[in-house]
């Protein structure tokens, strides 16, 4: 066994002889969650944020700017890592595990716990979690007015949509995404082909019952070129960009302008 000593001992030694990243307040902010990361630099200033999860240095699964990312330190989220920050929060996720959470109690760090939201207006009380926690009220509420601006309702154009995350999976009902299309004047038709959460359509479902639109990150990918030749000109398709798809908070604005555009 290579460890002698017992990870979340191991954790604390590093916390107890590494140094204070710099930023106002004490250590600063760490954010293992990609969405979290997203909220937190439309809410403070990145001289505050000693690091972000490493899916945000990814500009496949980032919903921050690249310019932005590669700015700041990034982790993989493990104790050892956090720890020797020695933030003043950790932001983290449901998804962590126990035992990673359990190692920032022990070495008293203060915790926010943020998992994805299934509509705008959870999405919003979120962001108002996040701006209290940091001390940025006033901040928060300016977005918080800006995304329920961008997120009026407009009436049902009866356009039935599939809007497809990646590849071949299409994105289902109850969902932050799902509200957004409903917002937008659009009809997720993805209970038409049977799905109750986000899943595969067979190019046989959609040959017998064509969508009106189809909204994908890349209409020259492989599987977004074979929809198109099943289905011809029975079905419009339009890019809905892959940094709008993971995350709620101010994405939330870019993601309605888009959308409402496509509905028009």
């Amino acid at each position: 066994m290579k460890w002698a000593i017992p990870l979340p001992m191991l954790a604390l030694a590093l916390a107890a002889c590494a140094p204070s990243a710099a930023a106002p307040g004490g250590g600063g902010i760490v954010s293992t969650n990609p969405c979290a990361d997203a909220m937190l630099l439309a809410l403070v200033p990145p001289e505050r944020v000693a690091a972000i999860s490493h899916y945000s240095k990814d500009p496949a699964a980032s919903s921050i700017a690249p310019a932005l990312a590669a700015r700041l330190r990034a982790t993989a989220g493990t104790a050892e890592e956090v720890i020797a920050l020695r933030p003043d929060l950790v932001i983290t996720s449901s998804f962590a595990p126990p035992a990673t959470r359990a190692a920032y109690a022990r070495a008293g760090l203060r915790t926010l716990v943020l998992d994805g939201a299934p509509s705008v207006s959870a999405s919003v009380a979120q962001l108002r979690t996040l701006a209290a926690a940091v001390g940025a009220q006033a901040r928060g509420e300016a977005l918080v007015a800006a995304i329920e601006r961008a997120a009026q309702p407009v009436p049902p154009k009866g356009i039935r949509t599939l809007l497809y995350l990646g590849g071949g999976m299409a994105n289902g009902p109850g969902n932050l995404l799902d509200d957004m299309m409903t917002r937008a004047g659009l009809t997720n038709a993805a209970a038409d082909y049977g799905l109750a959460y986000s899943g595969a359509v067979s190019a046989e479902a959609l040959a017998l019952r064509p969508p009106a639109l189809i909204l994908a990150p890349d209409l020259s990918a492989r599987q977004a070129r074979a929809r198109a030749a099943v289905l011809g000109a029975r079905t419009r398709q339009a890019v809905f960009p892959r940094r709008l798809i993971n995350c709620g908070g101010p994405v939330i604005i870019e993601a309605m302008a888009t959308l409402k555009q496509v509905a028009r």
